[in-house]
This record gives C-alpha cells, structure tokens and sequence, in this order.
C-alpha cells in the first residue's frame, strides 16, 4: 500500500494541515506554543522511539498519564507507527490497571514519572517496555526522543485496522475493550467538521480530558482535520477558562463545566463575545442550566449525543433554537432509528431503543465476539442500549437507558420523566431517579436530590406532594433523599450504580417500616 493510498488517520490529519508550518497549532496557557512544525517533528521522534523498542503494527500502546501536550503528540506518534492507542483514566487503580493490562496485552505502556504501582504491575505481568512522560513533559519518553530522527514515514493501515482501543465504563460488569478503526475515527471526525461548520480562523479552547472520546476524538481531532490552532488547559478551571475565551471561537464542555461557569460573576456575554460555538455532551444538560447560560450570555449551547462505540451520533443545529431533552439530528452519514423489543421501527413519537448503523461504529469488542454479536440486530444496527423518540421533524429526544428504566407493577417508568419534573422545583438543583428492587411492585424509585444553598423550608415530603400534582402514583418514587451532591465519574455523568449501592440499606430500612407490622 503506498503512502498516497493509506487510511492512516495522521495522513488525513497531514492532508488538512497548513502549508506554512509555524502555524500555532497547541498553546499552553503561561506555557510554550507548539507550531504544526513541532507537531511533525515530536510526534515523528516519539513514533520512533516506540519502533525502537519493538512496536510492530497492530500493537497496543496503553498510556495513563496527566494530559499534557506531549500526550497530544503521544497520541499522534501511535497513529503514525501503527499502533493501537490505549488511553487509561488516570484515576484508575491498581486493580483495574491490572485488568486492562491482562485484557489488552498492551507491548509497549506509558505511565507518570512516579507511577510505581503501574510499573510495578507491568513488571508483573513481563511487560518490559514501560515509558515514562509527565505533565510538564518530562520521563524516559521525552528523554530518548532528543536522540530520535526528526523524520517518520507513515505506517500505511487500512480502513479496518485499529487506531485505538477505548474500554468502557463497565457500570454493569468488566469493562469492554472498544475497538475503533481508522475509518470509524476519519468518518466522525469529517461529519463534525461538517455538521460544526468549522472555519480557518476557529480556534478551541481545550478543557477536557484526553483519556476520552470527548476530548480525545471529538475535540483534538476536529481540530487536526480544520489544520487550526487551540489553546490548551490542563484541566477545567473556571477562571482561567474566562480569561482565554476571548481568544477562542469553539468551546467544548460537559454540563458541569458550564454549571461552575454561571457560578463566576465574571462570566458575561462580553466574556464570551468571540465564542460562536458552545458545545455540551458525555451528560444531560439540565433545562434549567441551559436556560440560564442563554440569559446571562445571549447564545445557547448545542447539545449532542454520543457514546464510545459510535464517537458523535446527533447533533442539534447551530442555527436553530433549542428544546429542552433534544440532541438533534443523526450526523452525515448515520443511520438512526428507534426500535421496539423486536428491533421493529416504531412510528414517530413513540419512545423505544435507539439503534444505528454508520461509518463511525465501532468494529466490535476487544476479544469479545459473544457480546458483540448480541449487541448487533440481524440486519447490522447497533443496539445502544438509549431510549428516544423522534419529533414530527426527525428530531431526538433521549428519554434515559434502557437499564434504567424500570417496571413498576407492570408499568414502564422512565426515570429521566421524574428527573425533568424534580429538577424544575424551585431549590433543586439536580437530582437522580433510580430504580430499586420492591415486594409488590418488582420496582419502584429511589431520587437523590441536591438543593441549592441556602434552601432549607423544601423537605422530602414538598417533593413528594409536587410529583403528586404531575406525575400518576406508580411513577413517584417510594424513597426521595436530600443529598449533599452526585456521584459523577470523570466525565460528569451521574453513576446511577453508586447511587444504588449507597442507599440500599437506607432502602432496605424505608421498606421494612412501611410493611404492616405484626399486632
């Protein structure tokens, strides 16, 4: 396969990227701005230190490691070699590393500088090439690159060979290794590109994670494929994020981020005057926050849906306005549908399970060809597991899981219904339906609720009389608490599964005092 004729995502990358090369393609905030030159000759001395080591084609390169530019350059250094990228949340433990090691037999594993647990684990497990690369760009990586050629012929992949390797957050059982083609990541990144209108003189300020399909492919490589620059934090800071969005046109952000926003005084609609594009997902926007971003700034933030194994699914419209629970249309590309148990089209309206087929699905599990056959219909549509239905102009509305959903003697109860009701109380916050096991009726809810400060006069039982005014009996939860907060994981979802670990005894005990006593 020539140069010309290779899928390698880099090479799409290359073909975008600016004739003049001191282009500013990464700036650190106080910090250094890398150039497209620097990207060309970093990520080419970093790909040649993995081939140095042994990396052939197809290996896998697991990386845990603070974000950083380099880790940028990481990432772009395995895609020029071939590899399999592998990126770890830097919260995980030795347990879970350990998991990840033994599932994805990485060759080759980057860590921190003082990551002794992770290179413990891979003397463990005989993995003999462990790299070291820290948050200011220090460790053994950068240490043998100064000694690499600044050159690196691509390696030639094709349209079906792996560019990474994602696991998923395995809330019901061991994660899943999602194995994601060079293809799948050129189509989605090429959809956004398009449904996102990126211009020449865009610039993103990068807040996320790059541990995850958000910051990781959504964001960074919309970027790559516009050949702009992006200005470039660590992490989400509110107050830093305010003083550089006057020199950003694009912002991506999960709802939490736009939550901390409002909070700042100094977050006003001359604050983000530049900013065209305000982009929110890997969670729920609440109604109530969306609203109150489009009052303080005149603009509103366009949600989108998506998952790990499909990157960006739908998108609202730039240009038109927003309904509070809808994620716009399927991307370019991107057949949508929503089915019932017998993975039937359902007419318009009525609420079943979103399934789709497209060249940005995933190409299956790692190692797990049982759980991807049972995830697929027989006709090749994805099954995401996400309830929706469709508007009279072909618009989706995420309804919640499939999981999540519960049948309360009999009947469906969706627990994003209750949430919308809750969380529009004057007082609350947020709050979070779950269901949980019940004698007479197999399920019934628990809600998890937090208020805002200072808000004392609303108790469990306001909330329970508001419901009753909305909501039909079966539908209330049998349990409301008052929480002090959420428990979310690194990309500001609510994980529903602490949530019902943590409140079962409390459950058990609420359940046991309503049962008829014995005379």
């Amino acid at each position: 396969m020539s140069e010309q004729s290779t899928h390698n995502l880099f090479e799409l990358f290359r073909s975008r990227f600016p004739t003049n090369g001191n282009t500013p393609f990464l700036s650190v905030k106080d910090g250094p701005t890398y150039s497209y030159d620097d990207l060309e000759r970093i990520s080419a001395q970093y790909a040649n230190v993995l081939v140095t080591c042994g990396l052939k084609p197809g290996d896998r390169v697991a990386v845990q490691i603070e974000k950083s530019p380099e880790g940028v350059f990481l990432y772009l250094a395995c895609l020029r070699a071939g590899a399999v990228f592998l990126p770890l949340n830097t919260a995980y433990q030795a347990d879970e590393l350990d998991y990840f090691l033994g599932d994805a037999e990485p060759v080759i594993v980057v860590g921190d500088p003082n990551a002794r647990a992770l290179a413990d684990l891979c003397a463990t497990r005989k993995i003999v090439r462990f790299l070291t690369l820290g948050a200011n760009g220090a460790g053994t990586l950068t240490d043998q690159s100064h000694d690499a050629a600044s050159t690196f012929t691509t390696t030639p992949r094709g349209e079906s060979d792996l560019a990474a390797i994602l696991y998923s957050s395995g809330t019901t059982g061991r994660p899943k290794g999602v194995m994601l083609t060079h293809a799948n990541l050129a189509a989605n990144a090429t959809a956004l590109h398009q449904v996102w209108r990126f211009a020449p003189d865009d610039v993103l300020l990068h807040t996320l994670p790059i541990f995850h399909t958000h910051g990781l492919f959504v964001a960074l490589n919309t970027v790559l494929l516009n050949g702009t620059g992006m200005i470039f934090h660590a992490k989400f800071d509110a107050k830093a994020v305010i003083a550089d969005m006057p020199d950003a046109t694009v912002f991506m952000g999960v709802p939490t981020y736009y939550v901390r926003l409002l909070a700042n005084p100094a977050f006003t609609a001359e604050t983000c005057r530049t900013i065209r594009l305000f982009l929110s997902g890997s969670a729920p926007l609440l109604d109530e926050t969306a609203r109150a971003f489009e009052a303080r700034t005149g603009q509103q933030i366009v949600e989108r849906y998506g998952m790990t194994e499909a990157g960006i699914i739908t998108s609202a419209d730039v240009d038109k306005p927003r309904r509070a629970g809808d994620v716009g249309w399927p991307l370019p590309g991107v057949s949508l549908r929503i089915a019932g148990n017998d993975n039937a089209e359902l007419p318009r309206g009525e609420t079943g399970e979103i399934q789709i087929k497209g060249p940005g699905l995933f190409k299956g599990y790692w190692r797990k060809p049982e759980k991807t056959s049972e995830d697929f219909t027989t006709d090749e549509f994805f099954k995401t597991g996400d309830l929706a239905h469709l508007d009279e102009n072909g618009m989706v509305a995420i309804v919640g899981r499939a999981k999540d959903m519960m049948i309360c003697g009999g009947f469906n109860v969706y627990p994003k219904e209750i949430e919308t009701i809750i969380d529009s109380l004057p007082g609350v916050i947020e709050s979070a339906v779950v269901g949980m096991p019940h004698p007479d009726f197999g399920e019934s809810g628990l809600a998890v609720v937090t208020l805002a400060p200072g808000t004392t006069v609303l108790s469990t039982q306001d909330l329970r009389d508001a419901l009753k005014k909305d909501l039909a009996n079966y539908k209330i939860p049998k349990l409301l608490v008052i929480a002090d907060e959420l428990p979310r994981n690194a990309m500001g979802k609510v994980q529903k599964n602490v949530l019902r670990a943590a409140y079962k005894a409390q459950w058990d005990a609420a359940l046991q005092m309503s049962r008829p006593q014995p005379a």
